[in-house]
């Protein structure tokens, strides 16, 4: 009924090497996470447990083949490569060619911006400490979703949801749903097409790469709605919704709305709220369409015979979910969910009468601005190589660098954080859930902790021949309300795993 859900994000970032252009992906990610292991895990490091990863079970009812399933599916397989489990609850790790951050579990869209801003903190962190290793050359990263040769790397967004919801409701209700969210949360980019060689500028970063409607993979014939069911949580309640549409943010307000919108939507479908049919004709060309328009005048025509344009058919769902508000929660909706309503309002009405006016809050138009004033400037048209630099520039994590913090810094975009509190989640875990026990874990216990996932920690305790699990399938348990006494009590591993299992 509210904003409120279990949820967290994924994201990889590029990463290429100075003054090298054929710097091998891997190792350069290799080396960032294992110096910022060497600088922060100061005791025994823990594995990641990839024991309870299902990642070829399909929503739809069915197991994929290992025999069919490309190897970037093989999830749940130990390739040897570094991987870190934070004293914050968050995952940082090699996934293939990319560092990738992944935060811990939350429950609301501001804490899903503070872990994630503390996401980029981390792996600045990272980079600066890889690049003071003896005889290596410093390694640039960007939070963006696209070298502009023809290869995409992800921005994951992860849901819990009801068991009970039927996926073919889910499929229907957010497909439009997201072919139209690229408006709110788009990236920006320079070029057109996977390999952007036609000129101009879109809205979404991802956009050009997704080829399906519905589908389990997530680097080959990309799908709309990724339909991967690993809920890390009790299979008999929870499905996790893996959303893999989105472009990596910078701009807070476009990761708030992204994901507070998206539960928003997500609610209503699990309440049999919607009544609409809002089914858009031909999903994967409207997605492109929408993203190769920045004036936001391309029109989708709608199954029930309608034309909207992006704009307003998330108007639509804003209208329903003010109802949906209104009708369950009245006068007693959380400050969060009022402020997401707000906020998602005021910037559909100005993307509509003019984009420009919300340069200051989302990422594609403060990006576009910027690239309009130097075009204006120097006369430069879209093909120009000065653009697409502008555009990585944008996306570079160097606060001295990057465009983005440039723009902070002028007070040209909006942060719904301070610093210290970004400084604070690079190293503390949220407190109302199973992260909390997680982090903690990992920091009071390092020297016991051989492994931990999402849904377990794993001890080796003195004097036991076998490793001990203690499962954490409940993503609400596991808080500081529900065990903070006993972890401040419990002085060593032993301690804790006798009180725990008593």
């Amino acid at each position: 009924m509210s904003v409120r859900r279990v949820m967290g994000t994924e994201v990889e970032y590029g990463i290429s090497v100075a003054g090298q252009p054929h710097a091998n992906p891997m190792v350069a990610s290799s080396q960032v996470v294992n110096a910022y292991a060497s600088a922060t895990v100061r005791a025994r490091r823990a594995r990641w447990d990839f024991e309870e990863e299902s990642p070829l079970r399909d929503a739809r009812g069915f197991d994929m083949s290992r025999q069919v399933a490309d190897v970037s599916q093989l999830t749940d397989e130990d390739l040897g490569l570094a991987n870190v489990i934070l004293s914050n609850g968050a995952r940082l790790y090699v996934d293939h060619a990319h560092p990738e951050y992944s935060t811990p579990e939350v429950t609301t869209p501001l804490d899903i911006v503070r872990w994630d801003k503390a996401g980029e903190q981390v792996m600045l962190d990272a980079q600066v400490r890889a690049g003071q290793l003896p005889g290596g050359a410093p390694i640039l990263m960007y939070k963006n979703n696209t070298d502009g040769k023809g290869a995409s790397y992800g921005a994951h967004e992860n849901y819990l949801m009801r068991r009970s919801t039927p996926f073919a409701d889910i499929v229907k209700h957010l497909t439009p749903f997201f072919v139209s969210r690229q408006v709110v949360c788009g990236a920006g980019r320079v070029g057109i097409g996977q390999d952007g060689r036609q000129h101009g500028f879109q809205v979404s970063q991802r956009a050009d790469f997704f080829e399906v409607e519905v589908g389990l993979e997530t680097t080959l014939k990309r799908p709309i709605i990724n339909t991967r069911d690993e809920p890390h949580a009790d299979p008999e309640k929870y499905r996790r919704l893996h959303v893999i549409i989105g472009d990596a943010n910078l701009a807070e307000v476009s990761t708030y709305l992204k994901v507070g919108t998206t539960s928003l939507v997500l609610a209503m479908i699990e309440d049999r709220f919607l009544d609409r049919d809002l089914a858009v004709e031909g999903p994967v060309a409207a997605l492109r369409e929408v993203s190769h328009d920045p004036t936001l005048r391309q029109l989708l025509r709608l199954r029930d015979g309608r034309t909207l344009t992006a704009v307003q058919l998330q108007m639509e769902y804003l209208e329903l979910a003010r109802t949906y508000v209104e009708d369950r929660l009245g006068d007693d909706a959380d400050a969060q969910t009022v402020d997401v309503l707000a906020r998602w309002e005021s910037v559909l009405d100005r993307l509509e009468r003019d984009p420009m006016l919300c340069a200051g809050e989302l990422d594609w138009v403060a990006k576009l601005k910027l690239l309009e004033q130097y075009r204006s400037r120097d006369g430069l048209d879209w093909d120009d190589a000065k653009l697409a630099l502008i555009d990585l520039q944008y996306s570079d994590i160097r606060p001295e660098k990057g465009l983005y913090h440039r723009l902070v810094g002028a007070g040209r975009i909006e942060r719904l954080l301070d610093q210290p509190g970004v400084d604070d989640a690079m190293h503390d875990p949220p407190e109302d859930t199973r992260a909390y026990f997680r982090g903690r874990c990992l920091e009071k216990y390092a020297d016991h902790v051989a492994a931990a996932s999402w849904d377990s920690v794993i001890f080796d305790l003195p004097g036991r021949e076998s490793l001990q699990r203690v499962p954490t399938i409940d993503p609400l348990r596991g808080t500081r309300a529900h065990v903070g006494e006993l972890l401040d009590r419990c002085e060593t591993a032993q301690q804790l795993f006798a009180a725990l299992t008593r």
